[in-house]
């Protein structure tokens, strides 16, 4: 994967466009991780050693323990299939899990509405909600992040 600034202005602009919170495309020689949003203004190339440079986003190689793998105390859910993102059953009632919510297996997390049913997003683990990747009334993709949680 060469490093197109116009393709990557492109990408950039597009993401934006779709109001998509979060990209990464990995391939045998490179990996490219765009993280947009309230959580970071972080964007991630590593290619061979090379590092370059763009507004409005930062581009920085890797740190070798974000290329590891997840520590074992962590689960990320994410989503089974596309749709809209929602934290509640409905605008006026509280959120099924906030960040610092003990969760236990089975726990509702959130709901997905795709094709007009409306699909709850179980937890997996008991632990604690530590991160939510996902905006509530926004477009998910297939397999992308939507909370983590710390194994209790």
């Amino acid at each position: 994967m060469d490093l197109d600034l116009d393709k990557l202005r492109a990408l950039l602009d597009l993401l934006t466009t779709k109001d998509i919170a979060e990209f990464e495309h990995e391939d045998e020689k490179a990996r490219l991780k765009i993280v947009r949003g309230a959580r970071a203004q972080t964007m991630t190339f590593a290619q061979q050693g090379a590092i370059a440079s763009m507004a409005p986003a930062t581009l920085s190689s890797p740190a070798p323990a974000a290329v590891a793998a997840e520590p074992d105390d962590v689960v990320d859910v994410t989503s089974p299939f596309v749709g809209t993102f929602y934290r509640s059953p409905s605008p006026d009632s509280p959120t099924f899990a906030e960040i610092g919510s003990v969760v236990k297996p089975g726990q509702t997390l959130c709901i997905i509405e795709a094709m007009k049913l409306m699909n709850e997003i179980e937890a997996e683990c008991s632990g604690t909600v530590i991160e939510c990747f996902a905006q509530n009334g926004k477009a998910v993709e297939f397999g992308q992040k939507l909370f983590r949680i710390k194994k209790a």
